[in-house]
């Protein structure tokens, strides 16, 4: 693994202010995968009654962890945009429990990237939501023109 692009990676969610409000982090990275992680925070809240986390803060880990698994692949530069990302919510997440998230690109044309996430809290056997998601893929070469 190129040694620049995983120090970066492991910096990603320190460089980004929407990631660092919401306590994301790297939990493992590869080629084309990545986990993150966020932490329970009573401010993402979405239903005060029972504490459960808010969809979107899943949207936003889903979206970001696929992301960076887009630049971890080894054809990817650092530049990437959601095109499309759709959620499946299964379940809530257990009010108090981190949150994780897993995605893989499965596929890269030229200019799309195709990807699969999901999330989790300390129940692992069953999901909390789902994605596939289009993103743009741009390649070092046609980075430069």
């Amino acid at each position: 693994m190129d040694e620049k692009k995983y120090k970066l990676a492991m910096q990603f969610t320190q460089a980004i202010p929407f990631c660092k409000t919401l306590n994301m982090r790297v939990e493992e990275i590869g080629e084309a995968v990545a986990v993150l992680s966020m932490p329970y925070d009573p401010r993402v809240i979405g239903d005060p009654d029972t504490g459960v986390v808010h969809g979107g803060a899943f949207f936003a880990l889903l979206d970001t962890c696929a992301g960076l698994a887009i630049f971890m692949h080894p054809d990817s530069t650092l530049s990437t945009a959601t095109i499309n990302l759709r959620v499946d919510y299964m379940r809530s997440a257990t009010p108090g429990q981190r949150i994780f998230a897993r995605a893989e690109v499965y596929n890269a044309t030229r200019s799309v990237a195709f990807v699969r996430a999901t999330a989790w809290d300390d129940d692992t056997e069953n999901p909390v939501a789902t994605a596939t998601g289009t993103f743009t893929f741009v390649r070092p070469e046609e980075a430069k023109s």
